[in-house]
């Protein structure tokens, strides 16, 4: 009895620490995006409970900045400024009034989507 006591204990404990492991997530929050009148500057914060890393921008749809690999701390922020996308990257930046969808894009798939306007 008192091993199977010692047994159920022990895969409390480890049960408790796989709990921690599959709730963690990542979670950018973009805290200002806006076109500074030469380029999209986009400040972003990482507000989740793992570390997340952008590997690229997205504009309008399309792959704009590709081979990124920032990794974001937990709590920690980052910051980027661009005038235009990659030549071959397939994504475009519109001018003359349009508010374009700018997305940071994660190495775990998700992307955060924000709207600039550039006149």
């Amino acid at each position: 009895v008192a091993i199977a006591i010692v047994i159920a204990i022990a895969v409390a404990f480890w049960a408790t620490g796989l709990v921690g492991v599959f709730t963690r997530f990542e979670k950018i929050e973009i805290t200002a995006a806006y076109w500074d009148g030469t380029q999209v500057v986009i400040i972003a914060k990482n507000t989740g409970s793992s570390p997340a890393v952008i590997d690229m921008i997205f504009a309008n749809g399309a792959p704009c900045i590709t081979g990124i690999t920032s990794s974001v701390s937990i709590g920690g922020t980052f910051s980027t400024a661009f005038s235009a996308c990659e030549h071959n990257a397939g994504g475009s930046l519109v001018t003359g009034g349009v508010t374009n969808e700018i997305a940071l894009h994660t190495t775990s798939g998700k992307t955060y989507p924000v709207a600039v306007l550039i006149p």
